[in-house]
C-alpha cells in the first residue's frame, strides 16, 4: 500500500469515525449543563459554582475518554475488536475455566452488556428529545408536541434499519463534522464574550466546588455524567475503525469542539443566568433556534443510528458466546458499522425506547436514567481490564493496580452519584438489565443442562462405528453430513436414519462447530479433518464469535483437506430438540419454562449456518432438563 493509499484510508476512516463514534458524546451538549443546574437537585447558579461545574466536565473528559478510553483501554484488543464482550472473552481466555475467577468474569462481562442495552435504548431517546426540545425555546406552546414529534422520527429511524445504512451512512462523518464546528464556532463567540469562563480549565475549581458543596455537589456529579456519556461506544467501535483513527477523530474533532461548547455555554449562563432553562439553544439568540433544531435533530438520530447498530453486533456475538439463542439475522448493503439487521431486536427496541419517552417526556427527566446505565458499564469494562493486564500481559501487579485502580475509584464515585437517581429514573436500566441477565443466564443455564443431558445418554462414536462395521448396513449413494454437538456421542439424527431407514450413505460426515473466545479465525484454520475409516470424518469447525457462520463456505475450504462436497449430492440431517420441563430438575420451574419458550422460538440451525434448505432433513428428538 503507497504512503498516500494509507493516508487516504485513515483519513476517511477518521472521518467516519468522528460520524459513528462520536454520535453519541457529540449531542451530550444539547441536555448536560441543563440537567447539571436542574432545580431539583438545589444547586445554585453562580460564577463559582459554574466554573466548578465546567472544570469538572473538562477534568472528565480529559481523565475518563481521553486517558482512560483512548489511551489505556484501546490497547485490551481481542484481535482488533472492542467492546465489553471482546473484553470479557479476552478476560475469560487469561484465566483458565478451572480459575474461581472465571464465573465471576462471566457474570460481569454479561452484566455489562445488559447495561449497554440499557444505554442502547436510553441513547436514542434522549438525544431525540434533546433535540427537539429546541422548539420550546423558539415558541413556547409547541411544549406539548416534543414528544409527539420525537416519537415520530424515532419510528422513522427504526423503519429503515432493514434497508440498512449504506446510503446515508456515508453522510454521518460530514454532517457531525459540521455539528462539531457549529460546536466549537458557538462556543468561541461566546468564550470571546466571556474570556474569564476559561479559569474552569484549572483543576482546582472542581476540587474547591466538590468540597464546599458536599451532598450537593456530589449529586451534581451524576448529571457531569452526561457529559461522558459515549465513552463506551468508541471503545465498541474499535473493530470497524482502528485504533488510530478513533483517537485521531478525538483529539482533533470531537474533544476540542466539545470543551470549547462546554465553556461557551458557560459563558453564555455568566451574562444571561436566565438562558439555564435551556443554554445549549439560547447560545447564539433566537434567529439560530430552528437552524439549530434541524442539525441538532440530524445528530441525535447519528447518535441513535450508532447505537442501534451496536446492539445488532451485540446481539450477534452473545448468540455466537451463547447467550442468547439463535434469531434471524439479515445482512444489509450497508458499510461495515451496519452490516447486520436482527429484526426481533430491532421493534423489541423500539418499542422500549418509546415507552421511554412517553414515561419519561423529557430529557431531563430521563438523564438520571442514562447516568446509571453508563456508569455501570464504564465500571465493568475497568475491572476486566485489570484482569487483561494482569493475567494476559502478565504486567507487575502494582502497576495493573495503578493503571486500573485510579479508573476504579472514579468509577465507583460515579456509579454512587447516578445511584442516587435510583427512584427518578435509574431504575429503568436496571430493569432492563436484569431482565436481559436473567434471560442470559437462564438461556446459558439451561443449554448447560440440555449438554448435560445429552452427556448422560450419549454413545462415543469411535466405539458406535466400530460395532457397526461389524456387520455394515447397506450404503446408498451420496454424501451425509450430520450436525454433531460438542464432545456429543453419536448423533440422534444418525440413530434415527439408522432405526428407519436401515442405510447409512457411502460417505459420511459429522460436522461440530466450536465458537472460540475471539472474534476471528482466519480461513486456514477454520477447517479440521479427522478420518475416522470407513469413509466416515469428522469435520471440527471454528468460529470466532463475530465470524459469519456459513457451513457451505466451510465445505469449500474442506476441499483444500482433501474432502470434496458437491452439495447437489449431500444431505444434511439435523436433530430438532424439543425440550420439556421436567420436575426435580436442574433450575427453579420459571426458569426452565422461560428456557423452553426461549428455545422453541429460536432459529433452526440449519437457517442460522445457511445451509440451503433443499438439502435439509430435520429429525425430532426430545430432551428434558
Amino acid at each position: 500500500m503507497t504512503s498516500d493509499h494509507r493516508k487516504s484510508s485513515i483519513a476517511g476512516l477518521t472521518l467516519a469515525a468522528v460520524g459513528i463514534v462520536y454520535g453519541d458524546i457529540g449531542t451530550s451538549p444539547l441536555y448536560t449543563l441543563k440537567a447539571v443546574f436542574d432545580p431539583t437537585h438545589g444547586l445554585a447558579l453562580n460564577t463559582p459554582n459554574l466554573l466548578g461545574i465546567l472544570s469538572l466536565i473538562f477534568w472528565a473528559l480529559t481523565m475518563i475518554v481521553s486517558l482512560k478510553y483512548v489511551t489505556l483501554v484501546l490497547r485490551a484488543d481481542n484481535r482488533g475488536e472492542g467492546g465489553v464482550m471482546a473484553l470479557m472473552a479476552l478476560a475469560l481466555n487469561s484465566v483458565t475455566k478451572a480459575s474461581g475467577w472465571y464465573v465471576p468474569l462471566m457474570m460481569l462481562g454479561v452484566f455489562g452488556a445488559t447495561m449497554f442495552y440499557g444505554d442502547s435504548v436510553i441513547t436514542p431517546a434522549i438525544s431525540v428529545l434533546g433535540a427537539i426540545e429546541g422548539l420550546e425555546v423558539a415558541a413556547p406552546g409547541m411544549k406539548q408536541y416534543v414528544v409527539p414529534i420525537s416519537m415520530v422520527v424515532l419510528v422513522g429511524l427504526y423503519s429503515l434499519q432493514s434497508r440498512g445504512t449504506g446510503g446515508i451512512g456515508r453522510w454521518f462523518g460530514p454532517v457531525m463534522v459540521v455539528w462539531f464546528i457549529a460546536l466549537a464556532a458557538m462556543g468561541i463567540v461566546n468564550i470571546i464574550e466571556a474570556p474569564q469562563i476559561l479559569a474552569a480549565l484549572n483543576p482546582l475549581h472542581a476540587l474547591r466546588f466538590m468540597l464546599e458543596n458536599g451532598f450537593i455537589a456530589f449529586i451534581a456529579l451524576g448529571a457531569v455524567v452526561l457529559a461522558i456519556t459515549g465513552a463506551e461506544a468508541l471503545y465498541a467501535d474499535m473493530g470497524h475503525f482502528g485504533k488510530k483513527p478513533i483517537r485521531l477523530a478525538w483529539f482533533t474533532v470531537a474533544f476540542p469542539a466539545l470543551a470549547l461548547n462546554y465553556l461557551g455555554q458557560g459563558a453564555v449562563l455568566i451574562n444571561h443566568p436566565e438562558a439555564v432553562s435551556n443554554p445549549f439553544y439560547n447560545q447564539l439568540g433566537s434567529w439560530s433556534v430552528y437552524p439549530l433544531v434541524l442539525l441538532s435533530t440530524m445528530a441525535a438520530v447519528i447518535a441513535s443510528q450508532a447505537t442501534i447498530s451496536g446492539t445488532f453486533s451485540m446481539t450477534k456475538q452473545a448468540i455466537a458466546l451463547g447467550l442468547l439463542p439463535r434469531m434471524r439475522v439479515l445482512h444489509t448493503s450497508a458499510s461495515e458499522i451496519g452490516q447486520i439487521y436482527i429484526p426481533a431486536v430491532n421493534w423489541l427496541q423500539l418499542a422500549v425506547v418509546l415507552l421511554a419517552v412517553v414515561s419519561f417526556g423529557s430529557s431531563d427527566e430521563l438523564a438520571g436514567a442514562y447516568g446509571i446505565a453508563v456508569t455501570a458499564t464504564m465500571l465493568c469494562t475497568t475491572i476486566l481490564t485489570f484482569f487483561v493486564t494482569r493475567y494476559r500481559w502478565h504486567l507487575p501487579l502494582a502497576l495493573c493496580f495503578a493503571a486500573t485502580g485510579f479508573f476504579f475509584v472514579i468509577d465507583v464515585m460515579l456509579l454512587s452519584s447516578t445511584a442516587l437517581k435510583l427512584f427518578h429514573g435509574g431504575w429503568f436500566p436496571l430493569l432492563l438489565g436484569a431482565i436481559l441477565f436473567t434471560a442470559m443466564m437462564t438461556w446459558k443455564h439451561g443449554r448447560e443442562l440440555v449438554f448435560q443431558n445429552l452427556q448422560k445418554h450419549a454413545i462415543p462414536l469411535p466405539d458406535f462405528l466400530d460395532s457397526l462395521f461389524v456387520a455394515p448396513p447397506a450404503r446408498v449413494y451420496g454424501t451425509a453430513i450430520f450436525l454433531r454437538g460438542e464432545s456429543d456421542g453419536v448423533p440422534h439424527a444418525l440413530l434415527h436414519n439408522l432405526s428407519h431407514n436401515k442405510v447409512l450413505h457411502e460417505r459420511v460426515a459429522f460436522l461440530t462447530v466450536h465458537i472460540m473466545e475471539e472474534p476471528w479465525v482466519p480461513e486456514s484454520e477454520q477447517v479440521k479433518i479427522v478420518d475416522l475409516g470407513h469413509m466416515c470424518y469428522q469435520l471440527n469447525v471454528y468460529y470466532g464469535f463475530k465470524d459469519e457462520p456459513d457451513i457451505p463456505h466451510i465445505l469449500k475450504l474442506a476441499a483444500a483437506g482433501g474432502l470434496e462436497f458437491e452439495m447437489m449430492e449431500t444431505s444434511f440431517f439435523i436433530a430438532r430438540q424439543t425440550v420439556i420441563s421436567a420436575p426435580g430438575g436442574g433450575m427453579s420451574p420459571w426458569r426452565e419454562h422461560l428456557f423452553v419458550a426461549m428455545s422453541r422460538n429460536a432459529r433452526g440451525a440449519a437457517d442460522y449456518y445457511q445451509i440451503p434448505p433443499n438439502r435439509v432433513i430435520e429429525l425430532g428428538t426430545q430432551i428434558a432438563i
